[in-house]
């Protein structure tokens, strides 16, 4: 990553926090159209939501698989979420457990704790009480240890 892809990167995500969402979708687009996996992920966000940008489904969901299939882990957190709630996407519950598997393979402590309901509740797969004890274990609940 070059020195100014660098600095628009920073400056985006800085925007982005500091919840101003059009000055970040300026900064943050360019490197998205170019495959940059956090700006793809955190624009995502943005037309997922409607913040500093018309709510756009399609390409919120464009820019979140993207980033997910980057290895960016929140964008497959995230990318599990939209296929779990249905949003900008129809729902499938067997999509949203690999995303969320992709996840928690990665550490994401979030993504370990819902798989673990999902398979407690049986929530889009079939309900697995040895799977969701596992990932509870994993996430750090000690009672499942």
């Amino acid at each position: 990553m070059d020195d100014e892809t660098h600095i628009n990167l920073a400056s985006g995500i800085s925007a982005f926090e500091s919840k101003q969402f059009s000055r970040a979708i300026q900064l943050l687009n360019p490197l998205a159209e170019s495959g940059e996996a956090e700006a793809l992920y955190r624009c995502a966000i943005m037309l997922q939501n409607g913040l500093g940008i018309v709510r756009n489904e399609k390409r919120a969901f464009h820019c979140m698989s993207a980033a997910a299939r980057k290895g960016h882990a929140l964008a497959q957190h995230g990318l599990g979420f939209m296929y779990m709630e249905g949003d900008c996407v129809t729902g499938d519950g067997e999509r949203a457990v690999e995303w969320f598997t992709a996840a928690a393979n990665q550490g994401l402590t979030g993504s370990q704790t819902t798989l673990a309901m999902i398979y407690e509740q049986g929530n889009g797969v079939e309900a697995d009480p040895e799977k969701a004890k596992e990932w509870y274990r994993k996430a750090g609940f000690d009672e499942f240890s």
